[in-house]
């Protein structure tokens, strides 16, 4: 009798020792449950920054107004001509920045096929003159776009057309090229060795029996592309 007491007893201890460690581990079951249906639940969230493009529009309205409103640009030496897209632009990877904006307005213009007078500022100081000459001397950031004789702006304001669709209906009406159309003569470059001198920038005078510049090409020694620069 004694030793079923005791046994009972000891049955209790056992049950109440494992009674808070039962519940204990339920609780934490029931923790790591919902933790986890919260982690399986949750939605997308989104990090990156959001366009508004209401603002944009409204941006681009004013632009379209301030581009009608301009009048033909006309610099000393090269003119900018109303029958096609002027873009002063470098191909020098000097600063980056200014390389990748210049080279995201060409890939935006090829897109659409049209053919662009690319005026590497690099390539000829003339059209780093010609450049201060427009703006009256003061110096401005590349690329600079120009379209039927009108200042459009730089990289930041041909992204935004070009985003809004803006850009399409400005250029309705250009020819377009095409696909994969590239100049036989120069590669698209622009730019050929001068024929006259063949890109030394230097002749013999036989009257005078002397060297001298030669006046047909730039100080690189290269002549504009007559096949695709006319």
């Amino acid at each position: 009798m004694a030793d079923s007491e005791k046994n009972n007893n000891n049955n209790n201890t056992i049950m109440s020792t494992t009674k808070p460690t039962t519940a204990a581990a339920a609780k934490s079951a029931s923790a790591f449950n919902r933790s986890f249906t919260m982690q399986a639940t949750a939605p997308n969230v989104d990090s990156r920054p959001k366009i508004n493009y209401a603002s944009l529009n409204r941006a681009m309205t004013i632009n379209n107004k301030f581009y009608n409103r301009m009048d033909p640009v006309v610099s000393a030496g090269l003119s900018i001509k109303e029958d096609r897209i002027v873009v002063y632009l470098t191909s020098l990877r000097g600063i980056r920045r200014t390389f990748e904006d210049c080279y995201a307005v060409r890939m935006i213009f090829r897109g659409f096929r049209v053919w662009v007078d690319e005026r590497d500022i690099s390539m000829d100081s003339a059209y780093k003159k010609e450049l201060h000459c427009v703006f009256g001397g003061k110096n401005v950031s590349l690329p600079q776009v120009f379209i039927r004789g009108k200042h459009v702006g730089g990289a930041d304001v041909v992204k935004g057309m070009f985003e809004t669709g803006e850009l399409a209906r400005v250029l309705d009406g250009f020819p377009r090229r095409e696909p994969g159309f590239v100049c036989r003569s120069c590669g698209d470059v622009r730019f050929v060795p001068c024929g006259n001198c063949s890109g030394s920038r230097k002749l013999f005078d036989e009257e005078d029996g002397v060297l001298k510049r030669c006046l047909e090409c730039n100080e690189n020694g290269l002549s504009r592309c007559s096949d695709c620069c006319s």
